[in-house]
């Protein structure tokens, strides 16, 4: 009989808070979450376009919405989804498929969590 163990996937998520407040000292508590949320919408839509092009095997297209995910994410501070997004974008123009979903779905776990955290704490 075969063993299989189930290993859960918990990818960790950083955000770079110094970041955060810089954007709220430089620009004030209201207009900085006004600024972050606008970030959170088009964070979504870029993290959707990206999967979905990833899924389609669409390869310039999940370069392009990669690229503009990652520079999104760097300048909220969400360090890991930046990470993964530039990643996806190098295996799309690899051209590498294999290597693209193992990454897009990392992508979608990680993008989902950080946009969820960063929300979270724009929340409170």
């Amino acid at each position: 009989m075969t063993n299989i163990a189930m290993l859960p996937v918990n990818d960790p998520i950083r955000i770079d808070v110094q970041r955060l407040e810089q954007i709220v000292r430089e620009l004030g508590q209201d207009r900085a979450a006004q600024v972050i949320g606008t970030a959170l919408e088009e964070l979504a839509v870029a993290l959707r376009r990206t999967l979905q092009a990833a899924q389609q095997g669409d390869l310039g297209t999940v370069v392009s919405f990669a690229d503009k995910l990652s520079r999104l994410a760097w300048q909220v501070g969400l360090v890991s989804l930046a990470g993964v997004a530039v990643d996806v974008g190098a295996c799309a123009e690899l051209r590498d498929r294999i290597a693209l979903a193992a990454t897009a779905a990392r992508l979608g776990r990680i993008g989902n969590r950080s946009l969820t955290r960063l929300w979270d704490e724009e929340s409170r």
